[in-house]
Parts: C-alpha cells; structure tokens; sequence
C-alpha cells in the first residue's frame, strides 16, 4: 500500500484553488493506491481566530458540499484509488466541549481524521504557533524564551493526546513537532528530545498513529520533517503505526519527499 494521509483540498482558506482532480491524478500517476483529503475542520465558534486574515479552517457552511462532493469522487475514482474523506481537527486547549460537540455531529462523515496544535493559550490570548517567524519570536519574547514556547507546546500535544473528544476523536496526531518550523529562525539549540519521546509514548499508550509528515522539509526555516528520523525510528520501535502524509495545499506539493522520508520505511 502506498498512502498519503495529509492533503489539503480547494475548501482550505489559506491554500491553492487545485482542483480535487489535480491532487487524485497525480496520485494514481505517481502509484499511490490509497490518499486522504483532510481539511482543515471548522474553528470552534466561539474561537476567535488569532491570525490576520483568520483563514485558519474551513468555513463550517462548506461543510456539506465538502463531504458531497468527496463521496461523489470516491466512487467515481473506485478503481483507481482508494478515496478516504478526512478533516485535520485543532486541539485548543479551553475548547475541548465545542471540539466533542462538532465532532459527535460529523464524526459519521469520516473515515479518516488528524488532530494537530496549531493554536497555543497565553495568558492572555492565543497565538497560532506556525503562522510567521515574527509572531514566534515575539511569543517567545512575550512568554520569557524561546525554551518556554517549546515547553507549552509540547504539554498543549500531549493535553491533546489525553483529552476526552468523545467517540469520533481523531486517531492520528498532525506533525507533532510543528513548533520546529521556525528553529532556523531562532537560532536557538532547543533540547526537546524528552518532550518528543513522551509524547511518542503517551501516543503509544492510548493507540494513536503519527502523522510522518513531510512538509517542513520545504520550509526554509526548519528543513526537517515533523517528526526527524530518528523519532520515526523510536516511533516505529514502539509500535506506533506510521501514516505518511505531505501536507500538500497545492498539487504541486502532493507527495513530497516521500521517497526520502517514507519509502524505506
């Protein structure tokens, strides 16, 4: 089986108007026999989007056609490529009832879903974590270093992990070291080893997969993938099922790097 888990779609707000076709036709051109879309799902309503244009999720009256308009392509692409519709589901932390509440009411339309953090809680807002180098650095002034963010984001992942979202809660947790995107940024050499293997093994303990995700290997700012091999290695060695996923907002991005980060796997 060949299979890209993490690809966003033409209903992402900050993504590229590719058409669904353009992202299924480079898959079976390139021998995938298995994607998943997975958008990024609804913010909670009472969320206030932190970031400037506030395009970080999929605008929830669009959920309909979303799902309509995949079911309609499954089976129009059946004997080609085996189709999964999926949604990529924030965990913020102060929001884990509206979290439930929308995925108890579409939780039935998925065969596939991630949860990632994206968004992280100051004291007195909150902050989307991989939006600008700028915004890092001044949360990292804000909250006393750049050490302190790492550390925030690594209990919010692993808050994420334990957290009670009810029975379609997601199964795979979204490149669990995003807060990596901007270390070349920084500068700062960041001992996160700790934090990653925790995670890893909290994931382990309550039957997660890991999201083996590509796409910091094209930001000119980390230049790794999320997680980096070796915690893929240490992943694997727990038994922890591995998911590639390319995080494609473009068809031009759909399977990046995957020889390099997923083929001898």
């Amino acid at each position: 089986m060949k299979r890209d888990a993490h690809i966003h779609t033409p209903f992402c707000p900050h993504g590229s108007p590719d058409s669904f076709e353009q992202y299924i036709e480079k898959a079976i051109t390139q021998q995938f026999t298995h994607i998943t879309f997975t958008e990024h799902a609804p913010l909670p309503k009472s969320f206030v989007d932190p970031t400037p244009d506030q395009d970080s999720g999929m605008n929830e009256t669009h959920l309909e056609k979303y799902f309509t308009t995949l079911h309609k392509l499954k089976k129009l692409y059946a004997k080609d490529i085996s189709i999964s519709i999926g949604l990529e589901v924030d965990f913020i932390q102060g929001y884990e009832r509206e979290t439930t509440q929308f995925l108890n009411t579409y939780g039935r339309e998925l065969d596939d879903a991630i949860l990632s953090v994206h968004f992280l809680q100051l004291a007195d807002r909150y902050t989307c974590i991989d939006f600008s180098a700028d915004e890092f650095l001044s949360v990292a002034k804000q909250i006393g270093s750049v050490q302190a963010v790492y550390d925030l984001y690594y209990d919010t992942l692993q808050q994420s992990i334990i957290a009670d979202l009810g029975p379609y809660k997601p199964k795979r947790i979204g490149h669990p070291t995003l807060v990596h995107k901007f270390q070349r940024a920084h500068g700062e050499a960041i001992d996160d080893d700790a934090a990653i293997r925790k995670t890893l093994q909290l994931m382990q303990q309550h039957g997660y997969e890991l999201d083996v995700n590509s796409a910091g290997l094209a930001k000119k700012d980390c230049l790794e993938q999320y997680p980096p091999k070796p915690y893929v290695a240490y992943a694997k060695s727990l038994g922890i099922p591995l998911v590639f996923g390319s995080d494609a907002h473009t068809a031009a991005d759909l399977h990046q790097f995957y020889d390099d980060v997923f083929a001898s796997l």
